[in-house]
């Protein structure tokens, strides 16, 4: 087996957890590399606030040189999981009396204060209900005909190629909004990356920091999230899974001191990447987690109060889902926090989390006291790999004594 092993701070049995279930967990990863469904596995489980399995299987690179292993300590992006920080500093202004959820978004950013968008809310934008389209992929039909990133590079595109001296700085919110809207808020649930980077733009000007610094500066640092935020540092790159021949480029271009989108690099720059952007680790990710877990404060630090973590991690809506194929049936979300259950889980019905594309996931389980986040890279990232993510979730749950 091609296995590492990281750093706990307890037994599984001082925590009651079966660790026979662990060995299987391994296996299970093993057989997913073995069956070149995913890279490599990171994991981090804990318990009542202690970690008790970390580990690693599989290769660091998608090439699978058996010399590199991938560590547990080893670096990926962390994807939509970025959703709840985006979502917590939010809710960290609504704790400081700056805004309240109910607020429109064009009284904030004057590009949403006219017909079809001015009636969207900050709530909308974090429960994925504000009627604007979804990501691409989320449907195989005309919902699928174009995106607000199509529209930001085509008006970005006729912006450089104007030649007036004086046409300003470009407005990238204003391109995207173009796109219109697929519904009016709150009558569907449409999972909207791009309502996440709205919300990063407003953490900007709320807090007068820009989101990406903000995020760090009150959530990642005081937490110890050493390994989490925006940037990949030069000393990141030496522990960064590489999955693709994108990211052994992006790795040299960090190096080397260059920008991975030279073309546009001063319009991206600009915009947040509050949607999916951020990388960590497992361990960094279920410290994030237990902090959630404990209402807001883990070991000494807080980072916003309780009431306001209930806010979050409650169900906050429950409406139609035709996203991946949902059909219609009611999917319920909290405060940037996934509630997705049902016949395929085993965890308690308390349980929220998250999981971003690629894949990695976190999920919370408050009645077990139980935090678990794992990366599993897929080999081929245009297809789901169920086995990597809803299996998972049931081999760790079978573990509860």
């Amino acid at each position: 087996m091609l296995n590492t092993q990281g750093t706990v701070e307890c037994s599984s049995a001082e925590v009651d957890f079966d660790p026979n279930r662990i060995e299987i967990l391994k296996k299970h990863f093993q057989s997913l590399v073995d069956d070149n469904e995913i890279i490599c596995a990171t994991y981090c489980l804990s318990r009542r606030g202690k970690v008790f399995a970390h580990g690693g299987i599989g290769y660091k690179t998608y090439q699978k040189d058996p010399k590199q292993l991938v560590s547990p300590t080893d670096i990926h992006y962390i994807a939509s999981v970025t959703k709840t920080f985006a979502g917590i500093a939010i809710m960290k202004l609504v704790e400081d009396g700056v805004i309240r959820l109910d607020t429109t978004v064009g009284e904030i950013l004057p590009q949403f204060d006219s017909p079809p968008f001015n009636s969207i809310t900050l709530f909308h934008l974090l429960t994925h209900t504000s009627g604007m389209f979804s990501d691409g992929g989320c449907f195989p039909n005309k919902h699928n005909d174009g995106s607000y990133w199509h529209f930001i590079d085509t008006a970005y595109g006729a912006y450089l190629n104007d030649k007036k001296t004086d046409k300003g700085e470009f407005d990238w919110i204003a391109a995207a909004l173009a796109y219109g809207v697929h519904c009016e808020p709150d009558k569907e649930w449409m999972y909207c990356s791009f309502g996440f980077i709205i919300i990063g733009e407003i953490i900007t000007k709320l807090s007068g920091m820009h989101c990406h610094k903000y995020i760090e500066e009150h959530i990642c640092k005081p937490l110890g999230l050493n390994d989490t935020g925006f940037d990949i540092t030069p000393e990141m790159t030496k522990r960064y899974i590489l999955c693709d021949d994108g990211a052994i480029k992006m790795v040299e271009n960090i190096l080397n001191g260059k920008s991975n989108d030279e073309e546009n690099s001063e319009l991206w720059n600009k915009i947040p990447s509050t949607g999916g952007g951020m990388v960590s680790t497992v361990a960094d990710m279920v410290r994030y987690g237990n902090m959630v877990l404990h209402g807001g404060t883990f070991d000494g630090v807080r980072i916003m109060g309780r009431k306001t973590v209930e806010k979050m991690t409650k169900i906050q809506i429950s409406k139609p889902d035709f996203c991946w194929g949902g059909n219609g049936g009611i999917r319920n979300y909290g405060i940037g926090f996934d509630h997705r259950n049902g016949p395929q889980f085993t965890f308690s019905d308390s349980t929220y989390m998250h999981e971003g594309s690629g894949a990695c996931a976190l999920y919370i389980d408050p009645d077990e006291e139980l935090v678990a986040a794992w990366i599993s890279p897929f080999v081929d990232r245009s297809k789901w790999c169920t086995k990597a993510m809803y299996n998972t979730v049931n081999v760790i749950w079978s573990g509860l004594c």
